[in-house]
């Protein structure tokens, strides 16, 4: 199959760097690939982007016109939806369950910004004298997205679609290592009006794409979604530039469960919040604190329903399949060796679990030896009285896998405290059918986002982001997305009859009568 092409304003053309090789994950083979762009062709989508903008074909179209366009990219998505799911899965290694549930849902965001554009009304402000004083939202310019592999489509539209809809020129850079469900979305966002030269998809290499691209000084905001020493590394670029940033970072999620909790509901949002995508997501609900008074009823519940879990791995293709596997070698290493150091270290054990898995699935007999499967796993402290586990890395770091870690508590206090207890700051659960302790709890908890009984929700109305520097800046989602990719324009009108404004605006006039200031 010959290489997937990049997109560069409009059409496809060949990349001038290093051929990435796309590996499935499940079975470690090199099923396509794909051309990287060079510093050369960042310059070349950059250049078509800005010039794009200034033409006004879409940053002064109509808010119709674009709100128009956006609605028809969510049917031609949804036409093309099997597609994608197929796609999507293979790249990322992300069963297919999964994918039939995520995927059909990303058309709401098209469909958000649409009606956002439909509905948003102008402010006119109180201004002294007869002044009329209202406030438009321009776009900003030419943006630039980067995207991570564990939800590439996704994430790609959650950006692109606040970015199009106030009207800016996008270049985006997906992960190196999931680049292929973007370029095929270009396509449709293509054929459902969108311009040429509105939309590029540069996939590459940080160090030399994403590089070229958030150095560019004709770029007016950067976006991404990554780890937090990088999205540090490009916030100090950005801020060079002086052009706005918004980053989704890392996250290290607190899942508190209270005695007055449904214990099986709990289990099941456990279970979903630290699993899905094989714990692969920065909400991952990693770090799970549990009344001593229902502990031992919590953990043994949980680990029936690890173990169910782990029982139903198989193929990701396969529809019954309940996990898949980590995205690569390296990430797999990485979720080995926190693991190992919990264990033997840490004061920790593994109730089940903990190591990489071989053979065949007894799902449906595929091969788990060439492929980056880990099994679902749950540590816990050898010595629980004194919850010695929150003092290993593997509690307080990202590991990005299937790794939960319990610790017990027997006051709010000291559940606020231990979930308080990170650099983190995105997403956080609570169980609990006691409505005051939701609110008493949530209120307390450094998290940009709070779920209680239930975990993971998202919406494109609802803002997404974190409450601390190391989970990001700024917010993803909602009317706030939509404003972060625009900038302010105040338009001032004098509507003074000429004798009026004579009166009390000649300045340098003769004599010394009073004149307006403001």
């Amino acid at each position: 199959m010959d290489p997937y092409l990049l997109w560069v304003a409009g059409k496809e053309q060949e990349g001038h760097a290093d051929i990435i090789p796309i590996e499935d994950p499940a079975t470690g083979e090199i099923f396509a690939h794909c051309h990287a762009a060079s510093p050369e062709d960042v310059e070349t989508a950059i250049s078509a982007a800005h010039d794009t903008y200034k033409s006004g074909i879409w940053s002064r179209a109509s808010r119709h016109h674009r709100a128009d366009v956006l609605e028809k990219c969510a049917a031609l998505l949804s036409s093309a939806i099997p597609e994608f799911i197929a796609l999507e899965s293979k790249q990322t290694g992300r069963v297919i369950r999964e994918m039939n549930a995520q995927v059909p849902s990303l058309t709401r965001w098209f469909k958000y910004y649409a009606s956002l554009l439909r509905v948003e009304e102008r402010s006119v402000l109180p201004t002294m004298g007869k002044l009329h004083n209202f406030v438009d939202r321009i776009p900003l310019g030419v943006v630039v997205q980067i995207t991570p592999f564990n939800h590439p489509l996704l994430i790609a539209v959650k950006k692109l679609a606040p970015a199009l809809a106030a009207g800016n020129s996008v270049v985006i850079k997906p992960s190196e290592l999931t680049p292929l469900t973007t370029l095929l979305l270009a396509k449709i966002l293509g054929r459902a009006g969108v311009p040429d030269g509105v939309l590029s998809v540069l996939p590459g290499y940080g160090a030399i794409t994403g590089k070229a691209l958030v150095e560019h000084p004709l770029v007016r905001k950067v976006d991404v979604t990554g780890g937090t020493e990088s999205g540090k590394a490009i916030g100090k670029i950005a801020g060079g530039n002086l052009a706005k940033y918004t980053a989704e970072l890392g996250g290290k999620a607190p899942l508190l469960v209270f005695k007055d909790a449904n214990i099986d509901a709990a289990v099941n949002g456990i279970a979903f919040g630290s699993f899905i995508a094989s714990g692969q997501t920065c909400v991952a609900s990693t770090r799970i604190i549990v009344e001593n008074s229902i502990l031992e009823e919590v953990v043994q519940k949980l680990t029936a329903k690890i173990e169910g879990i782990t029982r139903r791995i198989g193929a990701p293709s396969n529809s019954e399949s309940m996990m898949g596997p980590l995205i690569s070698e390296k990430q797999l290493r990485h979720v080995e060796n926190l693991v190992e150091e919990a264990l033997n270290g840490g004061n920790a054990i593994s109730l089940t679990g903990a190591n990489r898995m071989a053979g065949q699935s007894s799902l449906d007999g595929s091969k788990f030896d060439k492929g980056y499967f880990y099994q679902p796993t749950l540590l816990i402290s050898q010595d629980k009285a004194n919850n010695s586990i929150v003092k290993t890395t593997i509690w307080r770091g990202e590991a990005f896998g299937p790794v939960i870690v319990v610790a017990g508590f027997n006051t709010e206090e000291q559940a606020i405290a231990l979930a308080n207890d990170t650099e983190f700051g995105l997403g956080a659960g609570i169980w609990t059918t006691n409505l005051s302790q939701s609110f008493r709890v949530s209120e307390q908890i450094h998290a940009g986002i709070t779920w209680v009984n239930t975990h993971h929700r998202n919406d494109p109305s609802s803002p997404w982001g974190g409450a601390t520097s190391a989970s990001g800046v700024g917010s993803e989602n909602g009317i706030e997305a939509y404003q972060a990719y625009t900038t302010t324009k105040s338009v001032i009108i004098n509507y003074a009859d000429p004798e009026e404004s004579l009166a009390m605006d000649d300045w340098f006039g003769d004599g010394s009568k009073k004149v307006r200031y403001g």
